[in-house]
């Protein structure tokens, strides 16, 4: 009897983190899909105050690499942007205090789109630290649009548009 009390307590005790970390991964998930869905609205003061003081926004344009200050002075002047989730995963640090995430998203002017990127437990909660949205390519045409990349860049370094 002794040892069936114990091994059912150990199997609860064994069970605890699973529970913490499925709340933990739904918070980051509110986190998340609050970021897009105020961006959607251009609700730049929900969209920036998920986003850590710190935090940096990586753009699909190599030049986008934006503090939190820059990225509100660009906002600023949009109407939003609307992403729909469409998977997300979820991975968190051995301590639990911070994460990083991949999602695959679609967008009606770019399509599908992948945004990457940490999460960090803070005193107000959870806080994006980095964003990056990027644009997959397939593989099948991926030789043909590096080309017109390395083209355009090269273009660029001799000033030409």
């Amino acid at each position: 009897m002794k040892q069936l009390l114990f091994a059912t307590l150990a199997l609860m005790l064994a069970a605890l983190p699973l529970k913490a970390n499925d709340h933990e991964k739904a918070a980051v998930d509110t986190v998340l899909s609050s970021f897009h869905e105020a961006a959607s609205k251009a609700d730049w003061a929900t969209y920036f105050n998920l986003m850590s003081e710190d935090s940096i926004f990586l753009g699909t344009d190599v030049t986008e690499r934006w503090t939190k200050e820059v990225f509100q002075n660009y906002a600023a002047k949009t109407k939003g942007w609307t992403y729909a989730l469409v998977e997300r995963h979820i991975n968190f640090t051995p301590d639990g205090n911070s994460a990083w995430f991949d999602e695959v998203l679609t967008n009606d002017n770019y399509g599908t789109s992948r945004g990457t990127g940490v999460v960090i437990r803070t005193k107000d909660g959870w806080k994006i630290s980095q964003y990056h949205l990027v644009f997959p390519i397939p593989n099948d045409i991926a030789a043909g649009i590096t080309q017109q990349i390395q083209t355009f860049e090269a273009k660029q370094k001799l000033g030409q548009n």
